[in-house]
């Protein structure tokens, strides 16, 4: 389901939507550039809620490009991460990596999410 947009029912739009996943994710994956928090929803397709702080990437152009790397990216992997709801954190370790690494970085992260995410559901 790769479509242009980054729709409405892909995203996170409630502060009690985030807090939800922030208060009990399945699984967490992260490393220095970002971490990821993801949580099982009631939906059909996953959803996608980005935390960019200034703290972490200071330029309003930095933040820009990773939310719109991960939007991306979001995009491509979406039959991965189908049924879950996920917060991605930007960490200040994703200002030193290029787009080609933060892409890779992401391709991997989705996989080990939704991995770890299918594996608690089990338990």
């Amino acid at each position: 389901m790769l479509t242009g947009r980054f729709a409405r029912q892909q995203r996170l739009t409630h502060a009690s939507e985030f807090n939800n996943v922030f208060a009990g994710p399945c699984a967490k994956q992260g490393d220095a550039t970002m971490l990821l928090l993801g949580k099982k929803n009631h939906h059909k397709t996953a959803r996608l809620g980005l935390a960019v702080a200034k703290k972490q990437l200071k330029l309003a152009v930095s933040r820009n490009r990773f939310k719109r790397l991960t939007r991306e990216s979001f995009r491509h992997h979406m039959d991965i991460v189908q049924g879950l709801d996920i917060v991605v954190v930007a960490r200040a370790g994703a200002l030193n990596k290029s787009n080609r690494e933060l892409l890779d970085i992401l391709a991997k992260n989705w996989q080990i999410l939704s991995k770890k995410c299918a594996k608690s559901s089990r338990d």
